[in-house]
């Protein structure tokens, strides 16, 4: 009764197990304090012996900033920079084949970073600033890292995972399908637009399950953060800045996530037993909470997450992908 309200008891200093021999790529956490998912996620896997964790993110003065704070904490973890701006197909691309160039194995991608109620513009490649981020250039990163995710699979006793972060706020999404036009997003409002993003990765971490079977893949849901991605948004919203504030109120009342019970869910995903995490489904809700299709009447849609992810995949073709 308590799991299926509350979700499992997860501490991540005692529950993940050795990630020895282990190459995780997580991307954001280029961030500096305790402000960010990404951060936090490299830092408590880190305490677990992987071989090596690659930080990807656009900014290596912020990167290298984190991960010295994370080796001030952790003596002699192996994290390196990789840079990534998640808005260019053409970086991402070129982040790709760097990590395969110096790496033959892939054994956790955690696809962490992401925006937030940006105003309307468009990325490099013409998405919506919100889908190009969070889906495309995601959708991306992993079709490139595919082959050395399935390389590492064939291993002896390998259990490669892919966590995508997505969110409950999918339900922010006032259209009534994905809308594959990106001028017709402009309509919308931004936050309807990020969950349009977000609902977007949920359908690809879900149709990637079904494809590659030999792989763990899933979406999930951190639960309602405070965190430094609302920085995005005009700091004159005053909506944005009365939730900002009544946040903080409410996570020290304990109503809402800090940062590093923000990051359980995905840890759990990432490091969980496999058929545990597998017998949940393609959805988590915090802590390791599987949902049922009906949970959510266009998240549960396996058909739209088909359509999504035959249309990604022509989409990245058109640009040479």
């Amino acid at each position: 009764m308590f799991e299926s309200f509350f979700g499992k008891s997860f501490n991540p200093e005692k529950d993940i197990p050795s990630l020895s021999g282990k190459v995780i790529l997580v991307t954001g956490g280029a961030k500096t304090g305790n402000t960010g998912l990404g951060k936090e996620t490299v830092l408590q896997l880190a305490k677990h012996d992987p071989k090596e964790i690659v930080l990807a993110a656009r900014t290596q003065s912020k990167a290298e900033a984190a991960i010295a704070e994370i080796t001030t904490i952790v003596p002699g973890a192996n994290i390196s920079f990789l840079e990534l701006d998640l808005a260019s197909l053409a970086s991402v691309k070129k982040a790709a084949d760097e990590f395969t160039s110096r790496s033959d194995r892939l054994d956790i991608l955690i696809n962490n970073a992401g925006v937030m109620m940006l105003p309307w513009s468009r990325t490099q490649d013409d998405y919506e600033i919100q889908f190009g981020t969070n889906h495309m250039g995601h959708a991306l990163l992993t079709k490139l890292l595919l082959p050395t995710l399935l390389q590492t699979a064939q291993h002896a006793g390998a259990d490669v995972r892919i966590v995508t972060l997505s969110s409950e706020g999918h339900k922010l999404f006032s259209g009534p399908e994905m809308i594959y036009e990106q001028s017709a997003l402009e309509k919308f409002h931004t936050t309807s637009r990020y969950g349009h993003s977000k609902l977007a990765n949920i359908y690809h971490a879900r149709e990637l399950a079904r494809r590659y079977p030999s792989l763990t893949a899933i979406s999930l849901h951190p639960g309602v953060i405070v965190t430094d991605l609302y920085s995005t948004y005009s700091a004159n919203n005053l909506v944005i800045k009365a939730f900002t504030v009544g946040g903080k109120l409410a996570t020290a009342a304990g109503l809402l996530y800090d940062v590093p019970a923000g990051t359980k869910n995905q840890l759990w995903a990432a490091t969980a037993p496999r058929d545990e995490v597998r017998a949940k489904g393609y959805y988590l809700l915090p802590v390791g909470k599987g949902v049922a299709d009906s949970w959510s009447k266009m998240g549960g849609n396996a058909k739209k997450a088909e359509e999504l992810w035959d249309w990604t995949e022509a989409e990245l073709k058109k640009h040479g992908y």
